[in-house]
């Protein structure tokens, strides 16, 4: 069975139930205690996960689970960017009456998310899933308030359908395989009717899509990260991806072995993710909802290297990078927006840079890097994942990148003009550096200084992603 091999998955997840039963016995004011457990478990995983890396690729549980480059990758970078999160929510949650209660489903939640990264068989698939999705839903109704409430019930049902779809899927391709294995997978479907193997692919990658949040599934982004707390809103645009997209790459890999149609497919989800998050986020006054109309857009650009799945070399590190480039480039827009819970619409950012330079260059870094400008970390993320499109034969992808790119700049000028504004009499005042605020500010600082230094460091990281793959 091999345990050790989900180290990584076991002390996420035990330090979760740790902190939900040790926060029950902790006064309001100390529950930074289970705040520093959740963070020293998310260190220990991310270590681990490090330490993983370095050696062979192996399978752990009968084949079912692939401890390889993929999996190290999500596995770093999902407990990173969560570790990122947690000071985001060190600054909405500190002393409420539900603090440790979040952090236990925040690390449920990136357990799931890091089983989901390294399954190679679908029953496992539904589990990881699962595991992914129930804590999500309570992250998002217990830090929204009534806002909350209706947001979890709207990602709750699109769940409900999306995890109806996926067993269907599962189910379908277990009658036409004779089994879950992707390896048995790859044998079998090639000889199969094609109708059958569409229908049961398709219910599949609509239950991991709404987990990365890309069309068809995404109706429930934006209004989430419009009406959860901050912390739900930076979580749930951030980690779910990073798991998601690298099982959707495995998946795919999997299944266009003989058969490339998959790979169109792909090609044509990312193009409508690309064109309907930059299309609906320009009009946009609300910044949280248009960084949720972004990370639409954003799931497209994900998508790109996984339509080059099997036919670039480039593909897989170019995808893991830009998951990497894009947690710590997302976490620092939403940080922004938490270490200002008042300032709700776009308006009211202006004259920031007067005021608190800092938080002004912060925004500008971190809306730059969404756009992809060099030297931040995306540019380099959208380079490679448009090459790779290139390599695996759609030319055409890569010129939709450049174009969505060019777009999306637009809307992150309706935010980073005011910010750089003469404020003017009627203005919001921006408070100081100190109090809860504060620790929301500190994260967004870091998380900018890490896309540029992912940017800067390019090749260093490359050369630890360019390993043996997926098995």
């Amino acid at each position: 069975m091999s345990p050790g091999l989900l180290l990584p998955e076991i002390i996420v997840f035990t330090g979760g139930l740790a902190v939900l039963l040790g926060g029950s016995f902790l006064p309001r004011q100390r529950q930074w205690i289970a705040r520093a457990a959740a963070a020293l478990a998310l260190l220990g995983a991310a270590t681990a996960a490090a330490v993983a890396m370095a050696g062979p690729a192996q399978s752990a549980f009968a084949g079912t689970f692939a401890v390889d480059t993929a999996t190290g990758a999500a596995r770093v970078i999902a407990t990173l960017a969560t570790l990122l999160i947690l000071g985001v929510a060190s600054g909405e949650l500190k002393d409420s009456p539900r603090e440790s209660d979040t952090y236990a489903l925040l690390l449920f939640a990136t357990a799931g998310v890091m089983v989901l990264a390294g399954i190679t068989d679908l029953l496992v698939l539904i589990v990881g899933f699962l595991l992914a999705s129930i804590p999500l839903y309570g992250i998002i109704g217990l830090t929204g308030g009534r806002l909350g409430a209706e947001a979890a019930v709207k990602t709750y049902l699109m769940g409900a359908l999306s995890g109806i779809l996926l067993m269907l899927g599962v189910t379908v391709l277990y009658a036409l395989a004779g089994g879950t294995d992707y390896a048995l997978l790859r044998e079998a479907l090639p000889t199969a009717p094609d109708a059958a193997v569409g229908t049961g692919i398709l219910g599949v990658l609509a239950g991991l899509l709404f987990k990365a949040g890309g069309v068809p599934m995404h109706f429930w982004v934006p209004d989430a990260a419009q009406g959860s707390g901050v912390t739900a809103a930076t979580f749930l645009t951030t980690v779910p991806k990073v798991g998601a997209l690298v099982a959707v790459y495995r998946l795919v890999a999997t299944v266009s072995a003989e058969e490339h149609s998959w790979l169109l497919v792909a090609a044509l989800l990312a193009t409508a993710s690309m064109f309907l998050g930059n299309l609906a986020a320009y009009w946009q006054t609300d910044p949280r909802r248009l960084l949720g109309w972004s990370t639409v857009a954003q799931v497209g650009f994900l998508l790109v290297p996984v339509a080059a799945a099997g036919r670039s070399d480039l593909a897989l590190p170019s995808l893991l990078f830009y998951l990497a480039a894009y947690a710590v480039t997302n976490v620092a827009a939403f940080a922004v927006t938490a270490a200002l819970p008042e300032h709700r619409t776009l308006a009211e950012y202006r004259g920031l840079a007067r005021s608190r330079p800092g938080l002004g260059l912060t925004v500008l870094v971190a809306l730059l890097g969404l756009v992809g400008t060099p030297p931040l970390a995306i540019f380099v993320g959208k380079l490679t994942t448009a090459t790779a499109a290139w390599d695996g034969g759609h030319g055409w992808l890569a010129l939709v990148v450049v174009v969505n790119s060019v777009i999306s700049l637009f809307y992150y000028l309706r935010w980073f003009a005011p910010v750089f504004a003469r404020p003017d009499s009627q203005a919001a005042e921006f408070p100081g550096r100190g109090g809860m605020a504060a620790w929301p500010a500190v994260t967004a600082a870091v998380a900018a200084t890490a896309s540029l230094a992912l940017g800067v460091l390019a090749g260093v990281l490359w050369a630890a992603l360019d390993g043996p793959g997926i098995l």
